[in-house]
């Protein structure tokens, strides 16, 4: 045993380039929704490849995102938990790892179709709505969404998500890494293509799979609130957790929120690492990200078998003029784990992620942390 734990681990993982250089684009299933800021499905796959799972135990997300942690465990013939706040967020990688609904582009037909003849559909009530929406696509979503809430069970969670991944598309919203109004020519029965077009592609990215859809549970909850009962036994984690004063998931996503019935301030007040956290009256500072981590190490603890490995990706943030090493920080919330590897990547420049003006995120660190045997401890 090496000082920092596992020296073969060490070895495996030190010949990787975890810049990835290679990589070209996307899967057809990691591209199926928009979502920024998400794990590139190399991390999750490299470690994987390279550490042990004990057999009878499952993978574990608790920052899961879209799922690409949990889509990658079903490549691999690996059972998987992941848990976020974000709604969204789950209803992708629930989508991502549930079985494909045959007749989707049929049903997604059906519903366009039904909706076209919906005109009065009620809109919800969404703050500045006619600041981001012009009325022909209010009309049009409202119409969408409505149908689809009368979709057979079977279809609804995957109709959902290809209306969720066009609403960006058709707003004044100007993309999905810039939140200002601007205007786009877009009219109504460009939603009702796109919508198609998205429930397509959809249902051929999950054809696409070629590997048996083992386990995968998706909680939509508070990891630092979370039922450790509720996860069973874990042999890996596999995360990156939100950056503090990085990135604002909500708000890049209250829209698609509002849209499918969601409350996205609820979203927020429990986000961490939110912007919004960092400029209020009392406001949040490095030590909260500590506490926080130190939660999730509380509930790892809980989960992780003896000897199991939590892998964790994570970058610097700039809070108030000074950075912030997250790395040592997560390192330091491992009580009663050995640090077995740690590697600096490159953020490409092309990924659009963050305003790195503000969050200084050029690179980030993987951290494989390896929990003691019980004898060690």
């Amino acid at each position: 045993m090496s000082p920092y734990g596992d020296a073969s681990s060490s070895r495996t993982l030190a010949k990787i380039d975890w810049d990835f250089p290679e990589r070209v684009a996307h899967s057809g299933i990691e591209g199926i929704h928009p979502y920024p800021a998400k794990f590139i499905a190399e991390l999750p796959r490299a470690l994987l490849e390279s550490l042990p799972v004990a057999p009878g135990t499952a993978v574990f997300d608790p920052f899961c995102g879209g799922g690409t942690t949990l889509a990658e465990c079903q490549r691999r013939g690996l059972p998987s938990v992941g848990i976020d706040l974000n709604p969204i967020a789950c209803l992708m990688a629930r989508v991502k790892t549930a079985p494909r609904p045959s007749g989707l582009k049929d049903a997604a037909s059906t519903v366009a179709d039904c909706a076209r003849r919906r005109p009065d559909a009620k809109i919800p009530a969404i703050p500045n709505l006619d600041h981001w929406f012009d009325r022909p696509i209010q009309v049009a979503l409202a119409s969408l969404a409505e149908t689809i809430g009368s979709a057979p069970d079977a279809y609804r969670d995957a109709l959902r998500l290809a209306l969720s991944s066009i609403v960006v598309r058709v707003s004044r919203q100007e993309s999905d890494t810039r939140y200002a109004a601007i205007d786009k020519n877009v009219d109504a029965d460009d939603a009702f293509t796109l919508f198609l077009r998205a429930a397509a592609r959809l249902d051929s990215a999950l054809a696409q799979r070629d590997y048996p859809l083992v386990r995968s549970e998706v909680f939509e909850g508070d990891t630092l609130a979370f039922d450790p009962s509720r996860i069973g036994p874990i042999g890996m984690v596999v995360t990156s957790p939100p950056y503090p004063n990085a990135y604002e998931y909500w708000l890049y996503h209250k829209h698609r929120m509002h849209w499918l019935g969601l409350d996205p301030l609820s979203v927020k007040a429990r986000e961490i690492g939110a912007r919004a956290h960092f400029f209020k009256r009392n406001p949040h500072t490095a030590d909260d990200f500590a506490r926080q981590m130190t939660k999730t190490f509380d509930l790892i603890r809980k989960v992780l078998t003896p000897g199991g490995h939590a892998c964790f990706v994570v970058g610097r943030s700039r809070i108030h003029g000074r950075i912030v090493d997250n790395a040592r920080i997560v390192e330091k919330a491992a009580a009663g784990f050995d640090l077995v590897f740690s590697a600096e990547r490159t953020i490409p420049a092309r990924r659009r992620s963050f305003n790195l003006s503000h969050a200084n995120i050029k690179t980030e660190t993987l951290l494989v942390l390896r929990r003691r045997d019980a004898e060690c401890a």
